[in-house]
């Protein structure tokens, strides 16, 4: 967290967490049974547009699937009685045309913004399976496995990891960014993208890196804020 201190304004991070909040606020306005039940083509493309993982596969996500399946399969996965392991896992089985990896950043981002109270999000960046890369790995201790037999089993551990972080959010004295668990989000995304930045300088060529977005920019692009829908 220091080191994030030393490039960027503590405003700027706290800026991020309440545009999380007015991004949490357009996925309850239009994901609830109401929104869901009137929700277009257009709709769900405004939606796909609005997360980091699904912003440039739109259209491939939508050539692969039915809309109205998509609209369906998201309208289970929010509001079916059943538990959110089992929610999560019928969702990415039934998506079809894309990786496994994206599914469950999209089923992550649904879940978290759509009800931060309740579930978190997953992205790659916090926690990448194949690659065994991510914030989350950096910031817990070994005591906490990763690895999973299922997305859904590996969704549950990312959850309990997350937990542990924002219950330490006071301590660690990243708690001025903000008290929900969107300011956890933020200063996982900082370790990411500060960890993605010392990698990529000691492998890319200088002219390389002097095109690399600054330390809000891509935080903001990962947690899918950098450009907010018109509609939100």
């Amino acid at each position: 967290m220091k080191e994030t201190l030393e490039k960027v304004d503590g405003e700027h991070l706290s800026a991020i967490a309440y545009d999380l909040e007015v991004k949490s606020d357009y996925f309850k306005d239009h994901l609830n049974i109401e929104g869901l039940a009137s929700m277009d083509e257009k709709g769900l493309l405004e939606l796909l547009k609005s997360i980091f993982a699904t912003r440039r596969k739109y259209k491939e996500i939508l050539e692969q699937n039915d809309w109205r399946k998509i609209i369906g399969d998201i309208r289970d996965l929010l509001h079916s009685t059943d538990t959110v392991d089992v929610r999560f896992q019928r969702f990415v089985d039934n998506l079809g045309g894309i990786d496994e990896s994206m599914k469950c950043e999209l089923a992550g981002e649904l879940l978290h913004f759509y009800d931060p109270e309740k579930y978190w999000l997953w992205g790659r960046w916090m926690w990448d399976p194949k690659n065994k890369t991510g914030s989350l790995p950096l910031v817990t201790t070994e005591g906490f496995d990763l690895e999973g037999a299922t997305a859904a089993e590996m969704y549950l551990k990312v959850g309990k990891a997350v937990a542990f972080v924002h219950s330490v959010s006071e301590p660690a004295e990243f708690q001025f960014i903000s008290r929900s668990l969107f300011g956890t989000d933020v200063y996982l995304s900082c370790v990411y993208v500060i960890y993605a930045y010392t990698v990529l300088r000691m492998r890319m060529t200088q002219e390389f890196n002097k095109v690399m977005p600054g330390l809000v920019e891509f935080a903001r692009r990962i947690l899918g804020v950098y450009k907010m829908p018109e509609t939100a």
